[in-house]
Formats: C-alpha cells, sequence, structure tokens
C-alpha cells in the first residue's frame, strides 16, 4: 500500500477563501462590531443567567413559515442568517450550554431541538 504524503505548500490563502465567521468590510458591518464584541465579550457564570439565555435564544431558527394564500403555498425561509449578530447569538447560547453541562452537571436535553 502506498503512502501519501503532502509536500505540496499553500504560501498565501486562496483568494476566494473566507473563513466561517468571515465579515465582509463595510461601513454597516463596521458599525456592529463593538456589538459583536460585546456579545462574545459575555462570561457565563451563573446558572441562572445561563438558564435565561437558553430559554431566550431559540435553538433553531423561528421565522421558517409555510403559509397558504388562495389555495396556493408560500414558503418563508428562515431568516435568522439575516440578523447580523446571528453568529454572536448562537455562540453565547453555546457557552450557556456548556456552562450548565460541565461546570454545573445540569442535564440540558430540554434546551436541545
Amino acid at each position: 500500500m502506498e503512502t501519501i504524503n503532502h509536500t505540496h505548500e499553500h504560501t498565501h490563502a486562496h483568494p476566494n477563501y473566507h473563513p466561517p465567521n468571515y465579515k465582509k468590510p463595510g461601513k454597516f458591518n463596521n458599525l456592529l462590531n463593538p456589538l459583536r464584541r460585546i456579545v462574545d465579550g459575555i462570561q457565563v457564570k451563573n446558572n441562572r443567567i445561563a438558564h435565561l439565555i437558553c430559554q431566550t435564544i431559540p435553538c433553531c431558527c423561528p421565522f421558517e413559515r409555510q403559509i397558504k394564500l388562495f389555495g396556493k403555498s408560500i414558503d418563508i425561509p428562515p431568516l435568522c442568517k439575516l440578523n447580523p449578530l446571528y453568529d454572536e447569538f448562537v455562540g453565547l447560547r453555546f457557552r450557556a450550554l456548556s456552562y450548565l453541562a460541565d461546570v454545573c452537571g445540569e442535564d440540558v436535553t430540554k434546551y436541545i431541538c
């Protein structure tokens, strides 16, 4: 059996590659960066706060709907990704779940869809 050796090294990143949480530069995104840093900086250190976060931030996008109008079905796609702070809120909810499970030793299955 042959061994595969990867000897090719990338000297620069591919121009179309963006990390998963890449935010395109722009005035609107630059205005939201302080809010992003605030939400990302929230540390969960209290189980009451962690429970509140898990209850407040939904585990799945609640906006996806199917509406029947005049006999036709209209699908409204999930709009969560249009929220410019969506990734930060999902991260905050994950930190709260992790705190409850890892530090407090609580069962968090009631918060998972």
